[in-house]
């Protein structure tokens, strides 16, 4: 059975630690909304069938852009969190229980086309599936209360969330079923609540998720260097 590969952008947050008129989505980066470098990147994979992006019905900004990117489905179904965002957008998708989802933050606009490739070649034939990360690189500390140092914790072994994050439909739909608490940041973390295991497939630092104003300056550097290159 031929196995398709969707990617599904949750994109119904209000950016509201960013501060902007706007959420940060639609800001501007580089001539185009924040967002549009994200779905480009995912639209010139091959591999992916289908690229979605799932918005608020209250949505007041995207029509307002002009989005160019052939084949782009927008669903008008988000939800309050992330995971019911997702959630949503996975039940109005008509996918196979063995379809593979990409859940990719519209934030991390920096993702690069051979990034989704290397995640799709390493986890294709995973039973669980994965997700992008990288190796924390430096020394980690834990702080207490008043904002001292209270332990220094052992590096070894951990990595640092990146997306996309990549299960099957049927799988990712059932963990995402019911309360989730808030140890449920993200896809993976659902999945690990079924007591299961997802592969890391190593990222890299430039894919990083625009959080703070300052990012727009690194983002924008990324993206400039490789119109340059």
């Amino acid at each position: 059975m031929t196995q398709r590969f969707v990617a599904l952008v949750p994109a119904a947050g209000s950016g509201s630690r960013f501060g902007g008129p706007s959420p940060k989505q639609y800001l501007q980066l580089s001539g185009r909304p924040l967002m549009w470098h994200t779905l480009r990147t995912l639209a010139s994979v091959p591999a992916i069938d289908r690229v979605v992006v799932v918005l608020s019905p209250s949505d007041e900004w995207f029509d307002d852009f002009e989005w160019d990117i052939p084949g782009l489905e927008v669903l008008r179904v988000g939800g309050a969190t992330r995971a019911q965002t997702v959630a949503s957008g996975l039940a109005n998708l008509g996918l196979g229980a063995r379809d593979w989802v990409l859940v990719h933050d519209a934030a991390r606009c920096c993702l690069s086309v051979a990034a989704v490739e290397r995640l799709i070649a390493e986890v294709a034939d995973d039973e669980v599936g994965g997700l992008l990360a990288v190796p924390v690189p430096d020394t980690v500390k834990r702080s207490d209360a008043g904002g001292r140092v209270s332990s220094t914790l052992a590096r070894s072994g951990l990595w640092l969330a990146q997306t996309p994050q990549m299960f099957r439909a049927g799988l990712l739909t059932d963990s995402l079923s019911g309360r989730l608490d808030e140890s449920v940041t993200d896809e993976a973390s659902a999945i690990e609540r079924m007591g299961l295991r997802p592969r890391l497939v190593e990222g890299d630092a430039a894919n990083f998720k625009v959080t703070w104003p300052r990012d727009l300056t690194l983002a924008r550097a990324i993206l400039d260097a490789r119109k340059g290159g």
